[in-house]
């Protein structure tokens, strides 16, 4: 007898996943691909309210293979991943969260973009139940991208469908040491090994859901693991990726995702204890990670944040904060006919602060809300001279 290889394993890692493991599993039945290209593989994380009995009762019923693994508690979702790539005999992964679920056809498509373009990742569209899932990747479909040239960096999370034999070859795993921001360490690799990705953004392929306990994943965890998790990102980054434009376009994402929000609004509610400990562990970042490449791609209240913290001025960040927090709008300082906007956080230009002009210069995308603005600069100026010898090469010749 010939045992054909599935096409897709759906490996879900389970802990005290009820009553929400039902409509995940519902959504496994429910897929338009045929159920002899998909195989299940689901572990059950050591739960206690029925999760492992309701496995085994789908997997008795399921119109496509099923395994199920019962273990010991690991403390997070990497060991049981691990556990179900291991088993993994598809020519794709799609690792699905026991709280959420998939589109009727999510399956279907993805391998369909991935066979079509030959690609190693594919990204389905998310959209959020009670979760606000990223939003900037979804504005079109694209057949062939990649990290660099495409916002895929913002979404990290493991819910993607991965080429099978791109982890065997790189022997990638989940960090199991993380306990939280693992499946951007294992995602953001895959992403910079892969030849390319590709990325459905006209259909909801998978659905976020936000459980109403409160319980989801990605809520545990203290400040610490996230400076643990942006450790992790940096050092992949740093790692894999030269000097250059390209590492400072990957830098942004642990800058801007993990490590502002520690010094936003609710840095004001900790005690000055968690406060000095979150400057200690931020200072080896920023003087490994934070440069001018980096800077120059967050907003001007982003950078300036940054700075602050880089140069040690913590009392003026907390300042910089308060700001923020009441919603207040800096004003505009136009220079160069226009041509230059510079926003007026605290601190701008003052003498004993110190701070570059450079750290309030607004970028183009967020220059152009300011009325009067005018797009200028070195670049404007090269890119008229370059029309105007286009122009004057289209000419006809006088005599």
């Amino acid at each position: 007898m010939t045992v054909t290889q599935p096409d897709v394993s759906v490996v879900i890692g389970a802990y005290e996943a009820m009553p929400y493991l039902v409509a995940c599993l519902e959504s496994v039945e429910s897929q338009t691909i045929d159920p002899a290209r998909i195989e299940v593989i689901a572990v059950d994380d050591g739960s206690t309210d029925g999760t492992g009995e309701y496995l085994e009762e789908f997997a008795a019923r399921a119109p496509m293979p099923v395994t199920v693994i019962r273990q010991e508690n690991s403390g997070g979702p990497s060991g049981p991943r691990n556990m179900g790539l291991g088993k993994a005999a598809g020519r794709y992964v799609f690792f699905l969260d026991a709280d959420d679920r998939l589109g009727t056809e999510a399956l279907e498509r993805m391998v369909a973009a991935a066979d079509r373009n030959g690609t190693d990742v594919v990204l389905g569209r998310v959209e959020g139940i009670n979760r606000n899932p990223p939003k900037s990747m979804w504005d079109r479909t694209l057949e062939r991208t990649d990290v660099y040239s495409s916002n895929i960096k913002f979404t990290l999370s493991a819910q993607k469908l991965f080429r099978r034999e791109l982890l065997t070859r790189h022997g990638m795993r989940f960090d199991e040491s993380l306990w939280t921001g693992e499946d951007a360490l294992f995602t953001l690799e895959a992403y910079l090994r892969a030849d390319g990705v590709s990325v459905i953004a006209d259909y909801t392929c998978y659905y976020l859901v936000g459980r109403e306990d409160g319980k989801h994943v990605t809520k545990s965890g203290g400040y610490a693991r996230r400076f643990d998790s942006a450790r992790a990102l940096m050092g992949l980054i740093t790692e894999m990726v030269p000097p250059g434009p390209r590492r400072d376009v990957l830098m942004v994402r642990p800058f801007v995702v993990t490590l502002l929000p520690q010094f936003g609004p609710k840095l004001l509610k900790d005690s000055e204890k968690v406060r000095r400990h979150k400057y200690e562990l931020a200072a080896p970042l920023l003087a490994a990670h934070w440069n001018e490449g980096v800077a120059q791609r967050l907003r001007v209240e982003e950078r300036l944040r940054m700075h602050l913290l880089a140069t040690g001025q913590y009392e003026r960040l907390l300042e910089v904060v308060r700001f923020s927090r009441a919603k207040k709008e800096p004003a505009a300082l136009l220079e160069k006919r226009g041509r230059r906007v510079y926003l007026g956080y605290p601190y701008f230009r003052d003498a004993e602060a110190g701070i570059p002009d450079s750290v309030y210069l607004a970028e183009p995308r967020e220059a152009r809300r300011v009325p009067g603005y005018r797009e200028g600069g070195t670049d404007y100026f090269m890119r008229r001279v370059l029309r105007k010898v286009r122009r004057m090469r289209r000419a006809p010749a006088t005599r």
